[in-house]
């Protein structure tokens, strides 16, 4: 009777145990079911970002310094480009008595694979190299017209940080050193997607345009009304000089006929004012020589004397008596006005008496 009894209860605990297990089991797909919904429903009223997160893929860092001797406007240049490009990175400056080929190795310690080198020479003449580094190609440009951002009084204004547009012109398309160039300019200019620092917003486009054999670089706000653009800045002109196939050296790949060095052009000027102050000199000093040549007499012309009408002849006064002075009116009157004027005083003082 107990082994009977004992299974029952024994029994009838494992349904009792088995129907609450069933219960959890049903409360759990309800608890789903309204975790889902209520998803569902924020979905609907969240409103979707402007970029979704994405894995920041293009590691593209950019090294931007100097070397030392620069001036005050190539450092507002290069502090505006690191400010435009988020994906910079900023060291010391360089002293001039090292070798290019140091700034690989300082690219490699700071994690970069472009650079961007503002080399300075005789405080007044900029360089620019753009990079890629270790492996090249690398190109040496002469920087002109350079204006800042602080300089300019412009009205645009772009985010810190976004992401800008890059417009070429159709010319970078026609000869092979223009593309390449082109793509060198892509790589260091663009900012990458997803980058840390950068915002997921597109408002101002960079221009490079082809005049004069020089690339001209600006830099404009995108306006959302009426898509119109506004400067913003900064702006300088980039002289080609030489394209090299590794970075900062190796072999030529392309030298441009049609740049000339600030010192030749220094130079140049300096021998049109000379020649100008010789000329002049050369002008004085002919000058002076005619006023010293003996003057030619030509030979009386016996006709010039033709038209020449005679005066009458008249005769010869002598005069025997001196002629009067010339009386002075104006010492008269002065005289005149002294003896009134002694007269009052006299009057005066008598009555003062």
């Amino acid at each position: 009777m107990a082994a009977t009894k004992r299974k029952r209860r024994g029994g009838l605990a494992v349904q009792a145990k088995k129907t609450k297990r069933n219960e959890k089991d049903a409360k759990q797909p309800a608890k789903l079911r309204d975790m889902a919904e209520e998803a569902e429903e924020e979905e609907r009223d969240r409103i979707p970002g402007p970029v979704c997160k994405g894995k920041w893929k293009n590691k593209e860092r950019i090294l931007i310094f100097s070397s030392r001797g620069i001036n005050f406007r190539t450092r507002h240049l290069m502090q505006d480009l690191r400010m435009l490009m988020p994906h910079s990175k900023a060291d010391t400056k360089m002293d001039r008595k090292d070798k290019l080929f140091v700034i690989n190795e300082v690219c490699e310690m700071k994690n970069c694979n472009k650079c961007i080198y503002f080399e300075a020479k005789k405080k007044q003449d900029l360089y620019m190299w753009l990079s890629n580094s270790p492996h090249g190609p690398s190109a040496k440009f002469l920087v002109q017209n350079i204006h800042t951002l602080a300089e300019l009084k412009m009205t645009g204004n772009c985010l810190k940080g976004s992401r800008p547009l890059l417009s070429f012109d159709p010319a970078f398309d026609e000869l092979p050193h223009y593309a390449l160039l082109k793509e060198l300019l892509i790589q260091i200019f663009s900012t990458p997607r997803y980058h840390p620092k950068s915002q997921p917003f597109v408002d101002h486009v960079f221009t490079f345009t082809i005049l004069d054999n020089r690339i001209w670089f600006r830099n404009f706000q995108i306006i959302e009304e009426d898509a119109a653009l506004v400067e913003v800045g900064p702006r300088f002109v980039l002289n080609l000089i030489k394209i090299f196939q590794g970075s900062f050296g190796g072999p030529t790949l392309y030298e441009n006929p049609h740049y000339q060095s600030p010192n030749m052009h220094r130079r140049i000027i300096r021998s049109i004012t000379a020649a100008k102050y010789k000329e002049k000199q050369q002008v004085k000093d002919a000058q002076k020589m005619k006023k010293k040549e003996p003057k030619t007499i030509l030979p009386h012309d016996p006709t010039a004397d033709v038209f020449v009408i005679p005066a009458e002849e008249k005769p010869i006064e002598i005069q025997w008596v001196k002629p009067e002075p010339k009386v002075d009116l104006k010492a008269r009157k002065k005289r005149i006005y002294k003896r009134q004027r002694k007269m009052k005083q006299k009057m005066n003082s008598g009555n003062a008496k």
